[in-house]
């Protein structure tokens, strides 16, 4: 089965002033990134603003990215969209183009017809059965409105070609009972900064984090201290990021994170409209709460 440990950043989507994907920018950060100990990149995750982008877009993006990463990083992408048939096409796209594996998230627009666990596992089957590369559910309620329930998770895991999930609800007794309850060696990561070390602590394989643009280094930090069996370590740093992971994976989400990543040596610059620019207060707080959170 297909293994995905340690840190991933979903990354973010370099827009220049007139709204158009900064092919440079993307090559800019990537470069950074790969002097970075990040096990690898999610390129067209919900960070990366995917749902702005155009189907072309998402292509030039895959092909951008596995250009300039380095052969060390493992490629995802973003493939998950409302219906099997746009998904499947979508992650077939980017297996041509040497993606290892795909994120998919819970398809969401009918919910009144689509929260129910046996239309979600309908649909991953769907999509695991036509894909060419292994599949990593993504559970994000707050946003879609619709929460995974454990036990159709635990169904999945006896897919083949479903290795495991992206958990962003950020409940740690879901996390507990997943691990616990799926097929040995189906991968629990979790898609949450603020309890980064407590998810670890419990067994999660790693994580995709939208904090880890900004601030890769904090995150692998973390991450090794838990590798290492120093949980003193781990949740020192943990303590250490809070306020900051909060502020842009929570309270200003996308566009904070962009000015977080200007701040520390990355292209941000802006969001994709209907999005729009943060305030100068909130550049603020920002500030303050990456101080010595260096990039």
């Amino acid at each position: 089965m297909f293994k995905l440990q340690g840190i991933l950043p979903p990354i973010a989507t370099p827009f220049d002033h007139n709204g158009e994907v900064y092919k440079a920018k993307v090559q800019h950060n990537v470069e950074k990134w790969n002097r970075t100990p990040l096990a690898g990149y999610v390129v067209c995750g919900s960070t990366g603003e995917s749902v702005y982008l155009t189907t072309e877009e998402k292509l030039h993006l895959w092909e951008w990215v596995a250009e300039s990463a380095a052969s060390d990083k493992v490629l995802v992408a973003g493939t998950g969209a409302e219906g099997v048939r746009e998904t499947v096409a979508l992650t077939n796209a980017a297996a041509e183009r040497g993606y290892k594996a795909a994120m998919v998230r819970t398809p969401f627009y009918y919910k009144n017809l689509i929260h129910r666990p046996e239309s979600q596992l309908l649909y991953f089957r769907a999509v695991a059965d036509q894909a060419k590369i292994p599949i990593l559910i993504y559970n994000w309620p707050q946003v879609t409105g619709v929460d995974l329930p454990v036990d159709a998770v635990v169904a999945l895991s006896e897919h083949p070609n479903i290795f495991g999930i992206k958990e962003s609800s950020g409940n740690l007794e879901k996390c507990i009972q997943m691990i616990q309850s799926v097929k040995a060696g189906f991968q629990v990561l979790t898609g949450s900064a603020p309890i980064l070390a407590p998810s670890l602590a419990i067994g999660c394989a790693g994580a995709v984090l939208a904090f880890a643009n900004a601030a890769p280094y904090t995150t692998v930090t973390i991450w090794e201290a838990h590798r290492t069996r120093e949980p003193e370590a781990a949740m020192d740093w943990q303590r250490r990021i809070l306020r900051a992971a909060q502020l842009v994976t929570v309270k200003y989400g996308i566009p904070g994170l962009k000015y977080a990543m200007d701040l520390n040596g990355y292209y941000g610059g802006p969001p994709r409209l209907p999005l729009s620019p943060i305030t100068p207060e909130a550049k603020k707080e920002i500030e303050r709460a990456f101080d010595g959170l260096k990039g």
